[in-house]
């Protein structure tokens, strides 16, 4: 009972999710209406090709044209293109090698068995990608109908074509894919959670709280925010991959990318490698065993208000690469950064502490401050 139990928890949470998106694919743009439009273009697709061939036309393969034109309606439309082009090399290498053979060979059998092993290591051409394993498709399908004959081959290798030109000219005129605003929007994700974990640990400094287990959140949110980095330069290579032969590019109504992407990205690569640093060293100086190694509270408020300019300068940054008009504010930030990094150094200077543990501590976290400042000084000006 309790296996029961747990399974329709499972189902219900799937209903309740598959409600959301759909809810989230009315309500507002996003991933879950932009998936909700590719299912149903694909459905178009293959309504079409079936219409044309098998209806209108009735194709002796009818079948093929709207399953080659399904699954070529794909993510973006280059990709449509680029495998639409292996796909039917794939087909019509198996096709031709199946048709060859089957000719040659009295048995079906026998034919299967010498064709589905070529056709397996052709199918790992480097040059048909991900699209290789239709060569053996495209053999099955000759050696598997009620005879073997060059015309219901060429009838094949015709519906495929079809079938392609059709999930690909449905793909690229009605609402071709772009995923532009979805790296904006993992954009400026990782930027508020960098944002978010700098401004945690300067408040931690400045109330002069050295707690491990607070230090240790700290730092798991740094390391998460480098998969978010990840993830961001995915979705921005996802968004430009989405603009090339794309029709709606040479119409003009195209959210702005380019060079302010491939910005924010180093930036934001800079900020999480060395967030991370620096809630590193705070982790290990809040160690129960190694109090002596925390800096002077001075020097710690002194750290936490340059993180504090530090994550303001970074979210003016953010808002300025993706349209907001806040260049002024963002030049002043920089400056202020600067001239709190100059102080930073001045303390670690005139400090007198002889403890070489707290010298080290706030060294290294020093060593961070300049290096997580230099791309956005760099940036900023």
């Amino acid at each position: 009972m309790r296996g029961i139990r747990l399974s329709w928890e499972g189902v219900r949470r799937e209903l309740s999710a598959a409600a959301h998106a759909a809810r989230q694919a009315c309500a507002v743009p996003g991933r879950e209406r932009d998936l909700a439009v590719q299912a149903v273009k694909a459905a178009l697709a293959a309504w079409v090709a079936w219409a044309v061939a098998g209806w209108w036309l009735r194709a002796p393969a009818a079948f093929v044209a709207p399953w080659v034109a399904v699954v070529l309606v794909e993510s973006t439309v280059y990709r449509s293109i680029a495998h639409g082009l292996q796909q039917l090399a794939a087909i019509a290498a198996g096709t031709v090698t199946a048709t060859a053979v089957g000719l040659l060979l009295p048995s079906r059998t026998a034919a299967v068995a010498v064709v589905l092993p070529l056709a397996m290591l052709l199918g790992q051409w480097r040059r048909l990608g991900s699209q290789g394993i239709y060569a053996a498709t495209g053999a099955l399908f000759v050696l598997t109908s009620a005879s073997v004959t060059v015309a219901g081959s060429t009838a094949r290798l015709a519906e495929a074509l079809f079938g392609a030109v059709t999930g690909i000219t449905v793909n690229a005129l009605v609402r071709p894919p772009l995923y532009l605003r979805d790296a904006r929007t993992v954009l400026q994700d990782a930027t508020e959670e960098a944002h978010g974990i700098l401004r945690a640990v300067a408040d931690g400094l400045a109330g002069g709280r050295w707690d491990a287990d607070e230090a240790g959140t700290w730092h798991e949110r740094a390391l998460r925010l480098q998969r978010l980095v990840a993830q961001a330069r995915s979705a921005v290579e996802w968004g430009r991959e989405s603009l090339r032969v794309n029709p709606r590019r040479r119409a003009g109504v195209l959210p702005r990318s380019g060079q302010g992407y491939d910005d924010a990205l180093v930036v934001l690569d800079y900020a999480a490698v060395h967030t991370a640093g620096v809630t590193r060293t705070v982790l290990e100086a809040a160690a129960e065993d190694r109090a002596a190694s925390r800096p002077h509270p001075a020097l710690a408020r002194r750290y936490a208000e340059f993180l504090c300019r530090t994550a303001h300068a970074l979210r003016l940054y953010s808002h300025s690469r993706f349209g907001d008009e806040c260049d002024e504010e963002l030049r002043a930030a920089v400056a202020d950064l600067r001239g709190t990094l100059s102080e930073l150094r001045r303390d670690l200077v005139r400090s007198t502490t002889d403890d070489p543990d707290a010298v080290a501590t706030y060294g290294a976290l020093l060593t961070q401050a300049h290096r997580l400042a230099d791309q956005l000084l760099a940036s900023g000006t």
